[in-house]
């Protein structure tokens, strides 16, 4: 049974006195009520599917949201010596700190100090923060004088076990692979460790998987591939006929694609007076981009509903931005979808998410909220306009499809049900998450044709 296809289940909802432990972060006693509810007989099936999603939510809440107060003020000061408790008491006020009930106490998310170095009045605290770099405006730039621009990249991504395991111990291994699709091409499979199977190139999720033992630890390939970008001049557009019905993608997906009664009314709020499905979409991405703050996210199995939560907090990562584009998109009429795989300069590779939009006229173009919320930000309105419609050739599709199963199916809990840029281990039936596995992406080689 894949259990990852409980997770669709969630909008159903589970019992009040379930959801009053859960919300306050009484896990031990949610997951025994939980355990006498599954045992009864009047439960439908999507209840019980509903309440195992839940009892692995909780599961997993704990190495999400590790800092209690005392240690968030603690990890502070390591930067800041004289942060005081108001202040921090000010940024969970506002929203910068992600915070959650751990047994009726508050818990801080694992990475809320990085995200609190995003913020240029933080920074002046001394918060460590990366200066910005100017390569995508650059090359952005030069893909509007040009007409298109290719990249030629070589990366290698590997995948092992964060502790040792006996060599004989069954193990079951999948890595991102890059898909085939129309920007992406010349796909060549250098290395990798013996065993390996290539998914299709059609595959939603495209992997190489391994079935195999842990003495082959740390699985790894090693591909080249191209990425190509072209421009369109979308602000000197006309209005375009409506989008070609039969494209598809403008439906509910549970449980992140929901049409819930917020997102009809904000869709409907922000869309008004939009005449053709261009100047729809790009309400919906100024929407995102402008009244979204990025944020640092818990695992994507914690949330709920992403669209939704993400429209009524304010607040997303790249995924979580790209997926409240996507549902606004479709109830706006217009057909969007998922992309995601991995963002990559000559130095580095990280995950990366990002959506895509369908224009009669033009085909699939593409929206990269989170990248466009950054240069606002940063007061780049060129930048952040570049990213509806294009994007830059520095990145790696694997994933065309969100909550699509891996090849092979993966049946036990993913680490990522929704996504796949740093692969799944299983090992010896039992599946590996969060810190229990150890992942690397390593640029080779980069260069711009």
């Amino acid at each position: 049974m894949d259990c990852n296809a409980q997770l669709a289940a969630l909008p159903a909802g589970a019992p009040d006195d379930v959801e009053r432990f859960y919300q306050a972060g009484y896990f031990a006693a949610a997951e025994r009520r939980i355990g006498a509810l599954l045992a009864e007989d009047r439960l439908p099936p999507m209840a019980k599917a509903a309440l195992q999603a839940r009892a692995e939510q909780m599961r997993r809440l704990p190495e999400n949201y590790p800092y209690t107060r005392a240690a968030a003020l603690e990890r502070l000061r390591r930067e800041v010596p004289d942060f005081t408790e108001s202040e921090f008491d000010a940024l969970v006020d506002s929203g910068h700190i992600d915070w959650r009930f751990i047994e009726g106490e508050p818990h801080y998310q694992e990475r809320f100090a990085e995200t609190l170095a995003i913020y240029p009045a933080l920074n002046a605290r001394g918060f460590a923060a990366d200066p910005p770099s100017d390569l995508r405006a650059r090359t952005a730039q030069q893909l509007r004088a040009a007409g298109r621009l290719q990249a030629e990249i070589t990366l290698r991504l590997t995948l092992a076990p964060a502790q040792p395991a006996a060599p004989e111990t069954p193990v079951q291994a999948w890595l991102p692979f890059p898909a085939a699709c129309p920007e992406q091409s010349h796909i060549e499979l250098l290395d990798a460790t013996p065993g390996g199977t290539l998914a299709p190139d059609d595959a939603p999720q495209r992997t190489i998987f391994w079935q195999g033992t842990a003495a082959q630890a740390p699985f790894s390939v090693t591909f080249r591939y191209r990425f190509r970008t072209v421009w369109h001049d979308l602000e000197a557009a006309a209005a375009v006929p409506e989008a070609d019905p039969a494209v598809g993608f403008l439906e509910e997906e549970a449980p992140h694609i929901q049409f819930t009664p917020w997102l009809r009314d904000l869709c409907a709020q922000i869309t008004a007076g939009c005449g053709d499905p261009l100047a729809r979409a790009r309400a919906v991405y100024d929407y995102v981009t402008l009244h979204t703050s990025y944020r640092y996210q818990p695992a994507y199995i914690c949330h709920d509903s992403i669209a939704d939560g993400c429209a009524r907090n304010g607040w997303g990562d790249c995924g979580v931005m790209a997926l409240l584009f996507i549902t606004l998109c479709r109830l706006a009429g217009v057909p969007a979808r998922w992309q995601s795989g991995l963002s990559v300069t000559p130095d580095h590779a990280g995950c990366h998410d990002w959506a895509q939009f369908y224009l009669t006229g033009y085909g699939w173009l593409w929206a990269d909220c989170s990248f466009g919320a950054g240069a606002h930000r940063r007061g780049d309105e060129a930048l952040r306009r570049h990213y509806f419609g294009h994007l830059d050739p520095m990145r790696m599709v694997a994933n065309r499809r969100c909550f699509a199963q891996l090849t092979p199916p993966c049946e036990a809990w993913r680490d990522d049900p929704y996504d796949n840029q740093t692969g799944e281990l299983v090992l010896d039936g039992r599946p590996l998450h969060g810190a229990a596995r150890l992942h690397t992406s390593e640029v080779l080689d980069f260069k711009l044709l």
